[in-house]
């Protein structure tokens, strides 16, 4: 063979290597259920929840506390699984912007001590593109010559 070929098939060997070894720090998207069992397993893998506020039946959003005045780096809130089950979700940095106008909410981390610790929280929230209401008679600009 060939330097060059046994160089090649090197390098595709590290790169099946890094690729499994990076795999297996891949977290799953799980319920509040699935995340508990885990932790009362013993693993402390990383998780992703996905949920939404819990809201009262004035769509007021419930159970948010920050008091950056006091500890800027302590936020929590109360987050509702895809399977209704909510927990009180504890993020130990500041408030994410916008977090209130969010439309579903993904948190990653892992449940110690009877709440999910949050390392990071994803938003998915209302795309400031969308109109609320289109004209489908409205007839199309003609351009100018």
């Amino acid at each position: 063979m060939k330097k060059s070929h046994i160089f090649l098939i090197a390098i595709i060997a590290v790169a099946i290597g890094v690729i499994t070894s990076t795999a297996g720090d891949a977290s799953s998207y799980v319920s509040f259920k699935e995340a508990n069992q885990l932790a009362v397993a013993g693993k402390e893998a990383q998780v992703h929840v996905v949920g939404k506020l819990k809201k009262d039946g004035a769509g007021q959003i419930m159970g948010i506390e920050y008091q950056p005045e006091l500890d800027p780096n302590y936020f929590s809130f109360v987050l509702i699984d895809n399977n209704n089950e909510e927990r009180k979700v504890v993020y130990y940095k500041g408030k994410p912007q916008d977090f209130e106008k969010s439309e579903q909410i993904v948190v990653v981390g892992n449940i110690q001590e009877g709440q999910f610790q949050a390392s990071s929280i994803l938003m998915k929230c209302p795309s400031k593109y969308q109109d609320d209401q289109i004209n489908a008679e409205e007839k199309p600009r003609q351009a100018k010559l």
